[in-house]
């Protein structure tokens, strides 16, 4: 490592994340750049349709409102922003901060990034027959919202060209750490090693405080919930970095909790695709090197592609979802015949008004154990009952909406909980992805109003990927003993479209050949069978002793175009964590690992 380095603090992990956290970083941080992620796919949906009825809209709001009031001190103290506040119209956003930084008598050069939106393209591409990536669906006739994810260049552009805070439209997430770094440092485009660092520095702040304990495994550890300090890195000009935190906050950054938020929402880690770089995480080492301060190396580059990823939105039909409450004998069986009754209903209706059937229907009886299937084993007298819909056509939600609170006197004792009314009846917004050639893209950089020239980098590049080391996988033997896989290792989970992932860490690197032994492919989709219809793909990282899963088509579509409780596999990491574990009695006995109870 060299003695340069550069601090970066993150003060937003999506859109609705505490304005209390730019404070923290100004005035605590001793930082050099602060960013800002606030887009989702769904969120790019909802900013098109702003727009659509507001010329003035579709950007994140909160952005501006939470940085004026510190836009005297971060002049002062000569930090930069990096923010991909901008939306679907990065010029209002830039439009809305320059007038709030007038009224308070500050001059601050501003740049954006443009080029992303391609929603203007829509039947070009669509007439060039592109189908969806993943599912390989037609493309579709109403577009909401079509974003490429651009990278990290066109952000170090405007800051080469001095602009104090750059605002982006959409861009991959750790895109907007890694720009600083390419312009602070000078790293090239074929810097290979370095911008995969950079990027995994960007990755493991994107999400705010799940970096710095958030979301932790170990949730009792981790201290200060109500103030969790916002993450930090410190990042060398050869691009290795220490993940830290807001001195005096709460939260926990130690090897367990970064490796969890290095796995979150990653594919394949040997071949991990961002717009600037193919990213091979697999040998990244985590190392310990004081209170909150976890030394990241050996993340490696493998070129680039010569595509960037698309994201577009479209309707495709309605939803609803209600919840009922019922404390009462028998509560769970109840709660099913409710939902029967409901259903049946509903259908009766349907079949009178000659409407169709149900597209999709989602019950899940929480309280009960919906969501482990198979692996449930709760007895409960109290439970929350979820019914969620979708139909082609929005009169039959209206009717299944009216048709929620007749239950309270027809059906069971104990039905109560109404307090959020009749359901909403929602589109069904639904992701459609694919490659775009990046010098289709027509990336484009403005300070102050002004043009700046960007050379990109569009040719694709493919390195030689090492061999992949053989990692051990071991039987427990004759003498063992079960134990549950959370006393063995950390989890994590999130999502990827309708794909989840799930990373599991060992906690010690001797524990890894076991829970490797057990945890197969064919065992994680048996185990999520209920709620995964694709395969399983199963992903070493010796350099953390960890492994992470794929469960292709287990989020019933993902995100708002599912009507499950759990759209984002949030809880799937941790539903693994309970599966039992066989380890041989000595190791078991020299750990102090409890037998697996399930009484």
């Amino acid at each position: 490592m060299s003695d340069q380095k550069l601090r970066i603090g993150c003060a937003s992990g999506f859109w609705g994340d505490t304005p209390e956290a730019v404070g923290q970083l100004v005035s605590l941080g001793e930082i050099d750049y602060l960013v800002f992620d606030y887009l989702a796919e769904v969120t790019m949906s909802l900013m098109a349709r702003a727009r659509a009825k507001s010329p003035e809209a579709g950007f994140a709001p909160d952005f501006v409102k939470a940085l004026t009031p510190w836009l005297a001190e971060i002049k002062r103290k000569r930090i930069k922003v990096v923010a991909n506040a901008g939306g679907v119209n990065p010029r209002g956003c830039r439009e809305a901060l320059a007038k709030a930084a007038e009224a308070a008598g500050i001059d601050i050069s501003i740049g954006v990034v443009l080029g992303d939106d391609l929603l203007d393209q829509g039947d070009k591409i669509r007439d060039r027959g592109v189908t969806e990536m993943f599912s390989g669906v037609d493309f579709p006739d109403d577009i909401w919202s079509m974003n490429a994810y651009l990278g990290a260049r066109p952000i170090a552009a405007a800051l080469d060209a001095g602009a104090e805070i750059v605002i982006t439209g959409r861009c991959a997430d750790s895109a907007v750490a890694l720009g600083p770094l390419m312009h602070e440092f000078g790293w090239g485009d074929e810097d290979w090693d370095k911008l995969s660092q950079g990027s995994l520095a960007g990755h493991l702040i994107e999400c705010g405080p799940q970096g710095t304990g958030g979301n932790f495994t170990d949730w009792q550890e981790v201290p200060g919930w109500d103030d969790m300090g916002m993450p930090i890195v410190e990042v060398f000009a050869d691009g290795s970095f220490v993940m830290t935190k807001t001195p005096d906050t709460g939260g926990l950054v130690v090897p367990g909790s970064v490796g969890e938020q290095m796995l979150y929402e990653i594919g394949n880690p040997r071949a991990y695709l961002l717009p600037d770089v193919i990213c091979d995480w697999s040998g990244v080492t985590l190392e310990q090197v004081g209170p909150d301060r976890v030394l990241v190396k050996g993340g490696k580059g493998l070129g680039r592609t010569g595509s960037y990823k698309v994201s577009a939105t479209h309707a495709d039909g309605w939803r609803a979802v209600t919840t009922l409450t019922l404390a009462a004998i028998d509560a769970p069986a109840k709660a099913e015949r409710v939902a029967e009754a409901i259903l049946k209903r509903c259908r009766r209706i349907f079949r009178d008004r000659n409407l169709g059937d149900f597209r999709e229907v989602s019950v899940e009886v929480l309280g009960a154990e919906a969501a482990y299937g198979a692996n449930a084993r709760a007895q409960t007298r109290e439970v929350v009952l979820k019914v969620g819909v979708t139909h082609d056509d929005r009169s039959a939600l209206n009717i299944f909406a009216g048709e929620i609170a007749p239950m309270a006197i027809s059906t069971a004792q104990g039905l109560t909980g109404f307090f959020a009314g009749r359901p909403k009846v929602q589109p069904v917004v639904r992701l459609f992805s694919f490659l775009q050639d990046k010098a289709e893209t027509p990336v484009a950089v403005e300070v102050d109003g002004k043009a700046v020239p960007v050379t990109l980098a569009n040719d694709a590049v493919q390195l030689d990927a090492p061999a992949a080391p053989a990692l051990e996988s071991r039987e427990a033997g004759p003498y063992a003993v079960k134990v549950r896989l959370v006393d063995l290792a950390w989890g994590r989970s999130g999502d990827k479209g309708d794909i989840a992932n799930i990373g599991i860490l060992a906690r010690k690197p001797d524990y890894l050949p076991y829970i490797r032994s057990t945890l197969t492919e064919t065992v994680v989709k048996d185990y999520f069978a209920h709620l995964c219809k694709g395969p399983v793909e199963r992903f070493d990282l010796p350099g953390t002793n960890a492994l992470n899963f794929l469960l292709h088509e287990s989020l019933g579509g993902g995100g708002i175009a599912s009507v499950r409780i759990d759209p984002q596999g949030k809880g799937f990491a941790q539903m693994l964590l309970d599966i039992e574990i066989p380890v041989p009695a000595e190791l078991a006995a020299r750990d102090g690992l409890n037998a697996a109870n399930r009484n």
